[in-house]
C-alpha cells in the first residue's frame, strides 16, 4: 500500500483515504499526466487495486484504459498493464470459489462492465489489433481479455470480430505461436468464439484449422496427451457438430484418415488415466458428429464408406473387442461402431463378420447380446448394445433374415448360442428391462421386412416337459394375459404390432386363438391406473391393426364384426380416445427425437424411435376405418374398384400418351432439323439477295466512274482496273490472240499447199491414166472433207471470237472471279481442241503427199488412158474453179478474223495495255477502213 500512497501523493499517517478516493486520484492522474511514466505508475497501481475494487475501478476507470490502449500503444509495458486491469474487471478471480449468490452477483457484474466496453465496437477492434502484437506481456493478456468478453456476452463479441476487417483470421495466427501459454489460451478463446456461430466456424475451418488442429494433438501425444489435446478436441467438435459445409470440408481434405492413429490400443489397457478417458470419449463423439443419423443421408454414407475404407471402423472394432477397456469408453465406442454402420450395406457386412477373441470363436453380435440381457450389466452399456443391434439391422434385409434364421427348428445348434436364442431368452426372463430390449431387438428384426414376418410364425417354443410346443406369437399373448409388469407389457405390445402390421397372414394366426381378441377389448374397456393407460393405448393400436389388415379369411373375426364388437364393448369415441393415449405419452414424444435409446433410467426405457413412427403411420389409418360404417366401407370398396379400372384406364392412355409423345418428339426433331435447314438456305438466299444487290450497287457506281473515266485523259489503267481487267487477265488475253494467229497462218500455209496440189493435177492430168480417176474422186472428197473442217474451225472460231466480246462488254460488271477463271478455261479448252484438228490436218495434208507421189507412179504406167483423162479434166477445171470460189470464201473469213484480232488489239491499247508486234498490224493495212465499223459496234455492246 506504501506504493499506491506514493503514486497518490500522500502518506498512510493520518486518516486513510477510501478506495474509491484512491482509485478517483489514480484515474485523474492517467487522465492528467504528461509523463509517460506517470501514466504507467498510475495504471499500474489500477491494476493491483482492480481485484478488490472491482466495481470502483471499472466505473471509474474503463475509459481512461480504453484511452490508454489507443494513445500509449507504443509502450507495451502499459497496455500490459491496462489489459490486466481490464480483464480483472470483466472476470472474476477464478483462484477464489465464492458463495452462490456471491458468484452471482460477480457475474451480473462482469456482464455489466462487458454491456460498457463492447457498447464501442471500435474497442473489440482496438484489441484485435493489439493482439498482434508479439510481445508476450501484451498478446497474453489480450487473449484472456476477450477470452472473457466471449465468455459473458458471447454473441455480441462474435458479431462485431464477424463484421471485422481480418478479425478471425488474426485470432487463428495464435496458434501458431511458438509459446505453449498463449496458443493453448488461444485454443480457448477459438472455443468461445466458435460457439452456436456457423458463419465463424466456417471462416475458422478454411483458415486451415484442421491441419493445424490435428498437428497439435499429435504433438501433445494424441490420446495419451494432456489437456491441450481436449482443448483441440472441444474445438473441433465445435467446427463440426451440425455444420455440413465443415463436415464436407473435413471429409474432403481426408482428415477422416489422420483419426486412425487416434484409437490404437495396445494389449495392455490397464490403468487408463482420467485424462486419457476424456481424450478417448472425445475422439469418438468427434467420429460419431461426421455419421451422426441427423446428418444428411449422402454425407453420412459417404463419411462411412471412407471410414471403412481408411480402416477405422477396423480399429473401433478392435477396441470393443479389447479387454481392460473401462467401461464409459466401451459404452461410447459401441455407441459410435453403432453409427458408422447404421445403413451402410458394406459396413454391416463386416460388423457381422467381427468375432471375439474367446475359445471358441463368437459373433461380435453374440456377444453384445449376451451383455444386453444380462441384469448385471450397466444400464447404459445395456442401451448401447441396443443401439448397436439397432443400427445393425437398419435397412439390412440380409441381417434380418440371419437373425430370424438363428430362431428356425432348421438351423437351431445345441452347442453353441445364438442370438434367437439370446433374444428369446430375454424375452421371457423375470427382468422385465431384458424382456423390453429382447422385444424391440426382435421388432427390428422384423421392421419393413414381410417375409421374416411370414418365417417367425414358423418359430415353436417348449415350454415344459410334456406339454406341446407353442409358437412365438402364442408365448407373446400368454404372457401379456398373465399380469406382467408394465415395461415388460409395453415391450411385448410393441413386438406384437410391428409384427402384423401390413402382414395379414400374421393377423390371421394372431385372430386364430380365441383368448386374444377378448383380452384386447378387455383391456381398453377397463378403467385402470394412469400407468395403464399407456398399455390400453397399445391394446387398442393392436386390435385396429387386426382390422386395417384383415383380409375376412376368418368368419368370427372379419373386419364388420371387429367394428361391431368394438361398437358393443368399448365403443368407437372411447376407442379413439384410448388409442390416443400413446401419442398424449410424455416419453413418447422423446423417443421420437432421435434413433439411440436416451434415457435417464430403466423405467423410463417405453418407447423405440421406429414404433414412434409406425404409431404416427397407423393411428389416422385405424381411427378411420374404426369410425368407418359398413355402407361407407361398401362404397368405399366401390370407389376403390372404380378408381383401379381408372387406374387401369389411366395407365392405358399414358402408354398412349407415352407413344404420341414419342412421335411428337420425332416430329418435333424433325421439325427443328428442317426449321435449322430452312434458316440456313434462307441466310443463303439473303446473303445472296445481297451479294446481288452490292453487285448492283457497284455495277451503277462503276457506270458512273466509266462515264467520268472515258471523259478524262490518262486514267486508262485506273479503268481498267476498274473495269475487272487486271493485268494477268490481259496477258492472258494476248496468248489467246496469238495462238489464234499462228492457227490462221497455219490454215494458210495448208490452203496453199492445197492450192499447189491442186495445180499439180492440172498439170498432170492429161497424162494420167483412166485408173487414175478413183484417185482423183478421192482426193475430191478428201479436199471437200477438209473444206468441211475449215468451215467448221472458221465458225468455233466466230462463236470464240462472240465469247470474247461478250466477255469485253460485262468486264465493266464486278463479277465474281470463279464464274470469269471457268470462261477463260473453257476458251482454253476449245482453243486446245482447235489445235490438235490442225494437227490432224497436218498428218493428213502429209498422208495426201504420199497418195500423191503413189499416184505419180501409177500415171507413168497409165499413158494409155489419157484420152479419158482429158475429158476428165474439163470436169475437174471446174471443180476446181468451185474450190477457188470456196478458198476464197475462206479467205474472206479468216479476213474478218484478223479484223478482229485487230479490234481486240486496238481495245487493249485503249485500256492502257502495250502491244508489241507492232508489225502485223503495219502488214494488214487492208483493213484499216474496216476498223471504225468495228470500233463502233464495241461502243454500242459497252454502252
Amino acid at each position: 500500500m506504501n506504493y499506491i500512497w506514493e503514486v497518490v501523493g500522500r502518506h498512510p499517517t493520518g486518516q486513510q483515504p477510501t478506495g474509491a478516493e484512491t482509485i478517483q486520484k489514480l484515474c485523474d492522474r492517467v487522465a492528467s499526466s504528461t509523463l509517460l511514466e506517470d501514466r504507467r505508475d498510475a495504471v499500474r497501481a489500477l491494476k493491483s487495486l482492480s481485484k478488490k475494487y472491482r466495481m470502483e475501478v471499472g466505473t471509474m476507470a474503463m475509459d481512461h484504459l480504453v484511452r490508454i490502449l489507443q494513445t500509449d500503444r507504443t509502450d507495451t509495458e502499459i497496455v500490459g498493464y491496462a489489459l490486466d486491469t481490464l480483464y480483472n474487471i470483466v472476470c472474476s478471480d477464478e483462484e477464489e470459489e465464492p458463495e452462490e449468490n456471491q458468484q452471482k452477483q460477480e457475474d451480473d457484474l462482469g456482464t455489466q462492465f462487458t454491456d460498457k466496453f463492447i457498447q464501442e465496437p471500435d474497442n473489440i477492434t482496438l484489441l484485435l489489433t493489439l493482439l498482434e502484437e508479439f510481445d508476450f506481456h501484451v498478446r497474453w493478456p489480450g487473449v484472456k481479455l476477450l477470452t472473457a468478453l466471449l465468455k459473458s456476452q458471447c454473441a455480441q463479441v462474435q458479431g462485431i470480430i464477424l463484421v471485422s476487417p481480418m478479425g478471425v483470421s488474426r485470432l487463428m495466427d495464435l496458434l501458431a505461436d511458438s509459446r505453449e501459454v498463449i496458443r493453448n489460451d488461444g485454443l480457448l478463446l477459438l472455443q468461445q468464439l466458435t460457439k452456436g456461430n456457423t458463419a465463424i466456424q466456417k471462416i475458422v475451418a478454411f483458415e486451415n484449422a484442421f491441419e493445424r488442429l490435428l498437428e497439435i494433438i499429435i504433438e501433445e501425444g494424441s490420446s495419451d496427451g494432456g489437456i491441450v489435446v481436449e482443448d483441440c478436441l472441444l474445438l473441433l467438435l465445435n467446427l463440426l457438430k451440425n455444420n455440413s459445409s465443415n463436415q464436407n470440408f473435413f471429409k474432403e481434405g481426408s482428415y477422416i484418415q489422420k483419426m486412425k492413429p487416434w484409437f490404437e490400443v495396445g494389449d495392455d489397457n490397464s490403468g487408463w488415466s482420467a485424462q486419457k478417458v476424456t481424450n478417448l470419449h472425445l475422439m469418438l463423439q468427434l467420429v460419431r458428429v461426421m455419421v451422426s443419423p441427423v446428418n444428411s443421408p449422402g454425407a453420412t454414407a459417404s463419411c462411412q464408406k471412407a471410414m471403412f475404407q481408411c480402416g477405422l471402423l477396423q480399429q473401433l472394432c478392435t477396441i470393443l473387442m479389447a479387454t481392460g477397456v473401462p467401461a464409459d469408453i466401451l459404452t461410447e465406442t459401441i455407441n459410435t461402431v453403432s453409427e458408422v454402420i447404421r445403413g451402410s450395406e458394406v459396413n454391416q457386412d463386416y460388423f457381422a463378420s467381427v468375432n471375439a477373441p474367446s475359445n471358441p470363436p463368437r459373433p461380435a453380435i453374440v456377444v453384445l447380446l449376451m451383455s444386453m440381457v444380462n441384469e448385471r450389466q450397466p444400464f447404459v452399456l445395456r442401451c448401447a448394445v441396443l443401439y448397436c443391434f439397432q443400427c445393425f439391422l437398419y435397412k439390412n434385409h440380409k441381417g434380418q433374415g440371419e437373425i430370424v434364421a438363428t430362431l428356425l427348428p432348421s438351423t437351431i445348434d445345441a452347442n453353441s448360442i445364438s442370438a434367437g436364442q439370446l433374444l428369446c431368452g430375454g424375452l421371457f426372463s423375470a427382468d422385465s428391462l431384458s424382456n423390453w430390449c429382447a422385444a424391440v431387438a426382435l421388432a427390428h428384426a422384423l421392421q419393413d421386412n414381410l417375409t421374416q414376418k411370414e418365417q417367425l410364425l414358423r418359430v415353436q417354443l417348449a415350454t415344459s416337459l410334456g406339454k406341446p410346443p407353442v409358437s412365438l406369437l402364442q408365448q407373446c399373448t400368454n404372457i401379456l394375459s398373465q399380469g406382467s409388469r408394465v415395461q415388460t407389457k409395453v415391450g411385448l405390445l410393441m413386438l406384437l404390432c410391428t409384427w402384423i402390421s401390413n402382414c395379414p397372414i400374421a393377423v390371421m394366426h394372431f385372430l386364430h386363438n380365441q383368448d386374444n381378441v377378448p383380452f384386447l377389448t378387455g383391456q381398453i374397456s377397463e378403467n385402470l391406473g394412469e400407468d395403464e393407460r399407456l398399455v390400453q393405448g397399445l391394446c387398442a393400436l393392436l386390435l385396429g391393426i387386426c382390422i386395417y389388415y384383415n383380409d375376412n379369411s376368418l368368419e368370427n373375426y372379419t373386419k364388420e364384426k371387429l367394428k361391431q364388437l368394438i361398437e358393443k364393448r368399448i365403443g368407437k369415441e372411447n376407442f379413439v380416445e384410448k388409442l390416443g393415449f400413446i401419442t398424449k405419452h410424455e416419453l413418447y414424444s422423446r423417443a421420437a427425437q432421435k434413433p439411440q435409446p436416451a434415457f435417464s433410467t430403466p423405467e423410463h426405457m417405453l418407447f423405440d424411435h421406429e414404433f414412434t413412427k409406425l404409431v404416427k403411420e397407423l393411428e389416422g389409418m385405424i381411427t378411420k376405418a374404426v369410425l368407418r360404417s359398413s355402407e361407407e366401407e361398401k362404397k368405399e370398396e366401390e370407389v376403390k374398384k372404380t378408381l383401379e379400372q381408372h387406374d387401369s384406364i389411366v395407365t392405358q392412355y399414358k402408354e398412349l400418351i407415352r407413344e404420341q409423345d414419342s412421335q411428337i418428339n420425332e416430329l418435333k426433331e424433325q421439325v427443328t432439323s428442317m426449321t435449322s435447314q430452312n434458316e440456313k438456305l434462307q441466310n443463303t438466299i439473303t446473303q445472296q439477295f445481297s451479294q446481288i444487290q452490292q453487285h448492283k450497287d457497284q455495277y451503277n457506281i462503276l457506270k458512273l466512274k466509266l462515264g467520268k473515266d472515258n471523259q478524262q485523259t490518262g486514267s486508262q489503267a485506273e479503268a481498267a482496273h476498274v473495269n475487272g481487267l487486271q493485268p494477268e487477265e490481259l496477258s492472258q488475253l494476248r496468248e489467246q490472240l496469238e495462238e489464234l494467229q499462228r492457227q490462221n497462218q497455219l490454215l494458210h500455209t495448208q490452203m496453199t499447199e492445197k492450192d499447189s496440189l491442186i495445180t499439180s493435177l492440172k498439170a498432170e492430168g492429161v497424162s494420167s491414166a483412166e485408173g487414175s480417176t478413183s484417185d482423183v474422186t478421192e482426193l475430191q472428197k478428201e479436199v471437200e472433207l477438209l473444206k468441211a473442217q475449215l468451215q467448221s474451225q472458221t465458225l468455233e472460231i466466230t462463236q470464240l471470237q462472240s465469247e470474247r466480246q461478250e466477255l469485253q462488254t460485262t468486264a465493266a460488271v464486278p463479277v465474281e472471279d470463279s464464274v470469269y477463271t471457268e470462261k477463260i478455261a473453257e476458251l482454253e479448252s476449245r482453243l486446245s481442241s482447235q489445235t490438235t484438228e490442225a494437227q490432224k490436218l497436218k498428218g493428213e495434208v502429209k498422208s495426201l503427199l504420199e497418195c500423191k507421189e503413189a499416184m505419180e507412179k501409177e500415171l507413168a504406167s497409165a499413158t494409155s488412158t489419157a484420152a479419158i483423162m482429158q475429158a476428165e479434166k474439163s470436169k475437174l477445171q471446174q471443180e476446181v474453179q468451185e474450190s477457188k470460189k470456196e478458198q476464197d470464201d475462206l479467205l474472206m473469213l479468216l479476213a474478218d478474223q484478223d479484223q478482229k484480232i485487230l479490234s481486240l488489239k486496238q481495245k487493249l491499247k485503249d485500256l492502257g495495255e502495250t502491244i508489241e508486234d507492232d508489225d502485223d498490224l503495219d502488214s494488214r493495212d487492208q483493213f484499216d477502213d474496216d476498223e471504225d465499223d468495228d470500233e463502233e459496234e464495241e461502243e454500242e455492246c459497252d454502252e
